[in-house]
């Protein structure tokens, strides 16, 4: 006799983050393309879209990247963004408060992209492993018809 089985019926594990070095590289590779296209697009001087879209950037490689990534991810998307995305290019300057602002929101995006990944994949390992209830068994009693 056969019996057929589901293939991977088992519980399956929480998802392995992607290698820190992985992400960086995400991270160099976007900002420069972002950055780019930012420059095509006449955007150099106006560093508010350029800020929303490398934050974007880190929210979206947070979600396969570990914590310790975070701020790696959000130091190389500053990079990009104080030197090419406000005058004069290819300059690195430190502005106090705006640079901070402007590393807080990137830290922040890498970190909240992360924390939902975990949230999310620690959900679905959950409902993977927990059994369905159905309707409490209960043995009949005397006197029960069905």
């Amino acid at each position: 006799m056969v019996e057929w089985v589901r293939i991977g019926s088992g519980g399956r594990a929480v998802p392995e983050p992607v290698a820190t070095p992985f992400v960086w590289s995400g991270a160099f590779g976007g900002a420069v393309v972002l950055m780019a296209v930012f420059t095509l697009l006449g955007g150099v001087g106006r560093p508010t879209p350029a800020l929303v879209a490398l934050s974007l950037l880190a929210a979206l490689l947070g979600v396969w990247a570990r914590f310790v990534a975070a701020p790696g991810t959000a130091v190389l998307c500053w990079l990009f963004l104080n030197g090419f995305g406000i005058p004069p290019a290819g300059t690195l300057s430190w502005a106090g408060e705006r640079d901070a602002f402007w590393l807080g929101c990137l830290f922040t995006a890498a970190l909240t992209g992360t924390a939902v990944a975990r949230v999310v994949n620690a959900r679905a390992a959950y409902r993977r492993i927990t059994p369905q209830q159905g309707p409490a068994y209960r043995p009949p009693a005397d006197g029960d018809l069905f």
